[in-house]
């Protein structure tokens, strides 16, 4: 079922109405249609109107015109069976993706330890007390002994090269430079004109506007990491972009909020089952569902698609 107006296209397994006002839909049948290779059909139709936009919509008309592009068997028919094999293969190949990321990240066991399960519990009912902090008074805040331009550096190398970008962590390549002039890893990276702001689990080299953050009262590891840079970001949001707001002096003196102990130290163990327990739940989904969400799976099929050769079994259908 394809939408003229937005393009949205969809599989439907069973009988449906359209509810009124949605003339606008147009739907192909097929016998030899099924939940497998109606993915294939939708990323090549996909592909196919992409141009298309609300202003050009995909009318009834311009479906019938529009080619396609699908593998085809030596006597010229719908490859129907290549269609379904080559997406089971990318479902498959994508689940054994999942699973080595739980594995790896302790993820594949997604049931709440107590620890975990109480932190959730007592944040949600309001038993967790909190205090303010300065920056300053539990980081340790420098620039890096030297800066390297992007421009004038080989990427390639062994190192991170930590720069102020919004992607990949920050990370714009990898370098291999003096290592006398490397970050510690442990640290958390902050660009200064951007307020973006990464834990950097090993060490890297950085460009210009980068301060580097160092725990100083106890190690920093990942899921403390997660939390602090959440708080911080939560302050950093009432600063404008690209103002001298971040500069050093002013930075050490923003306000963050922290769960403390009944002691009245910093609970960076509350810190660390909040966020543990925050990942186990957010991979709850895919745990739990014996196959990749359909978005998810047309996206990665999509992806596949646009780079697969199948020159050999291609024809064009109307």
């Amino acid at each position: 079922m394809i939408h003229s107006n937005n393009q949205n296209t969809v599989y439907l397994e069973s009988p449906f109405y359209l509810k009124d006002g949605h003339g606008a839909t147009s739907v192909l049948q097929s016998s030899s249609l099924n939940e497998i290779n109606a993915l294939y059909f939708i990323t090549t139709i996909k592909i196919a109107i992409s141009h298309l936009s609300y202003q050009e919509k995909a009318t009834k008309i311009v479906l019938k015109n529009t080619f396609i592009s699908l593998p085809t068997t030596k006597l010229g028919e719908i490859d129907f069976e290549y269609m379904g094999n080559y997406i089971q293969k990318i479902i498959n190949d994508n689940l054994q993706i999942a699973d080595s990321f739980l594995k790896e990240n302790n993820l594949s066991n997604f049931v709440l330890t107590p620890s975990e399960k109480k932190a959730v519990e007592d944040l949600e009912h309001g038993r967790i007390n909190t205090k303010d902090y300065t920056i300053a008074s539990i980081f340790n805040i420098y620039s890096p002994s030297k800066r390297f331009n992007a421009n004038a550096i080989e990427f390639g190398g062994k190192y991170p090269y930590v720069a102020r970008g919004s992607e990949n962590n920050g990370i714009r390549g990898f370098t291999s430079q003096n290592i006398q002039y490397l970050s510690k890893g442990n640290t958390i990276s902050f660009g200064q004109d951007t307020a973006t702001i990464y834990y950097q689990r090993t060490p890297y080299f950085t460009g210009d506007k980068i301060k580097v953050m160092e725990l100083t009262d106890s190690e920093l590891n990942e899921n403390r990491a997660i939390y602090l840079i959440s708080a911080m970001r939560k302050s950093f949001s009432t600063f404008a972009w690209g103002s001298s707001s971040f500069n050093e002096d002013i930075l050490n003196n923003v306000i963050i909020k922290l769960p403390i102990t009944k002691t009245n130290e910093i609970n960076y163990d509350f810190m660390e089952n909040y966020i543990s327990a925050q990942k186990k739940l957010a991979m709850l989904p895919i745990i739990k569902t014996p196959e990749i969400e359909q978005n998810k799976r047309e996206y990665d099929i999509e992806k596949e698609y646009r780079i697969m050769n199948v020159a050999d079994k291609k024809d064009y259908y109307e």
